[in-house]
Parts: C-alpha cells; sequence; structure tokens
C-alpha cells in the first residue's frame, strides 16, 4: 500500500470558498425548510426551498466572475441539490399529503428522490462527455433538479391561494410527484435559462422583467410562484419542439447561431 498515493485536495483562496459558502447556505435552507415542516409552518418551509433555489443560481455565477470554479464546488453544488431539490420536496410532500397513505406514499417520495439523485449523477457525467453542438447547449436533458422541486410543490403553492381540499389530496400530489420523476430522468429538452444570452437592446426590458417579478414574488408571493410553475410546464413542449426544429435544421446543414456551452459551470441541473 505504501506506493499509494492520496490524493489531496489543493489550498483553496477566500474568493474560490465564497461559491463554495452560499452552496452551503442552500443546503442549510433546504434542510430548514424539513424542520418548518415539521412544525407545520407550510409557507415559511416554502420560501426556505425558494431561498435554496436562489442561492443554488447564485453560486454559479458568482463562481465565474471571481473564477472560482473548480471539481470541489461541482460535486459540493450536486450534493447540496440532491437534499435541497430532492429529498427536502419528497418529505415536504409526504408530510402535508401523503402521510395517511403508509408505504405507499413513501415509496413515491423515494421515488422521487432516485429520480433527483439519478438526474443530477447523469448530468455530471454529461459534462465529462464530448460537448454538444453549439445550438444544443442551450437546453438540458430533462427537467432540472430546482424546477423539479417547484414543480413537485406546485400543488402546495396553489393551495395557500385556493385551498387545500382538492390540492391537498393524496392523489393529486402522488400523480404530481410520479410525473415530476418521470421528467426529471426523461430526455425531453427544457430550456437552459442561464445559456440564454440577450441583445443588448432587450436588457433594459428584460431588468424591468426581474423587477416586476421580484415586486411581486414580494406582494403576493403564492400567486406568482403558481403562476411561474404554470408557465414553466408551458414551455416544456415548447423547448422540446424548439429542439427539434434546431436538430433538424443541422441535419440539413443549416448555420445555426451559437450561444456557447457553459460546460465549465460551478452549477449542477
Amino acid at each position: 500500500m505504501s506506493g499509494l498515493k492520496r490524493r489531496r485536495l489543493p489550498r483553496l483562496t477566500i474568493n474560490r470558498l465564497v461559491p463554495n459558502a452560499l452552496t452551503l447556505m442552500a443546503l442549510c435552507a433546504g434542510m430548514t425548510a424539513i424542520r418548518l415542516a415539521l412544525m407545520d409552518r407550510w409557507q415559511f418551509a416554502i420560501a426556505a426551498v425558494v431561498v435554496a433555489m436562489i442561492l443554488d443560481a447564485l453560486d454559479g455565477r458568482i463562481a465565474r466572475l471571481m473564477g472560482a470554479t473548480s471539481e470541489f464546488g461541482a460535486q459540493l453544488d450536486s450534493l447540496s441539490d440532491v437534499i435541497c431539490f430532492g429529498v427536502t420536496p419528497a418529505i415536504l410532500v409526504y408530510i402535508w399529503a401523503l402521510g395517511d397513505t403508509g408505504g405507499l406514499g413513501w415509496a413515491l417520495a423515494l421515488v422521487f428522490v432516485m429520480a433527483c439523485a439519478l438526474r443530477l449523477a447523469r448530468f455530471n457525467t454529461a459534462l465529462m462527455a464530448e460537448d454538444p453542438p453549439p445550438w444544443a447547449s442551450r437546453f438540458f436533458t430533462g427537467v432540472p433538479a430546482p424546477a423539479g422541486a417547484g414543480l413537485a410543490l406546485l400543488p402546495m403553492i396553489v393551495s395557500f391561494e385556493l385551498g387545500s381540499e382538492f390540492f391537498g389530496s393524496a392523489a393529486v400530489n402522488g400523480i404530481t410527484l410520479i410525473l415530476v420523476s418521470a421528467l426529471m430522468v426523461s430526455k425531453v429538452p427544457t430550456y437552459s435559462a442561464k445559456r440564454i444570452k440577450l441583445p443588448p437592446s432587450y436588457v433594459g426590458l428584460a431588468l424591468i422583467v426581474v423587477g416586476a417579478f421580484t415586486a411581486f414574488l414580494v406582494s403576493t408571493p403564492w400567486v406568482t410562484l403558481s403562476l411561474t410553475g404554470l408557465a414553466y410546464l408551458i414551455s416544456i413542449p415548447i423547448s422540446a419542439n424548439s429542439f427539434r426544429r434546431l436538430q433538424v435544421a443541422a441535419e440539413r446543414g443549416d448555420v445555426l447561431p451559437t450561444q456557447g456551452n457553459d460546460t465549465e459551470d460551478h452549477d449542477t441541473a
């Protein structure tokens, strides 16, 4: 065994620790959501999951801006995502709607967690494979883990405005978990927002839209989150159709606009 050398992690500078700190903060938010659910504080639990999503969206971008991308950060991000967007939504839905179904409800929760883990493992493996064509880099394969968590919690979010008699039923939430699990491990192309580049003339409009979304999220959070979830569901068939059109055009040899490929990304999907 003396011939074997232990691989040591390189020393990390302070700027490389900032994105990892955000990832750990997201992990803490996800775990806190479970604690809040155990206390029946459901709206605060959903808010904690949203905070985890925001931090997860920021850590990779900050890592690239600071030149702090690393393999360590990517692996930490994946482990955090499994808990925040796999374990946490599954436990929340189980406690909220599936607890009375016994083993069946728990099995559905386990299926969702496994689907999230498989989705992240496939994404990490794809990063090591050959680069996709530039036009394909603007799409994910399947629903990303944060979006899957949001869709799994969508019935609960809608119930905050419309009541839980229907949206809190075990049937609705069980079917939702099954469908979202299938979407996460599927090969359905979905838009990758982080790789969409806007022309300079649209930057001002985009900032206004982001500001308006933030204002609505603060003033009417559950309506805003519900509409956002429904809008994402509508975008799935649109993105699949867009992918097929680009694929056919590429096979014909047409010249397609490129978006660039962010394979060296601290984020996971």
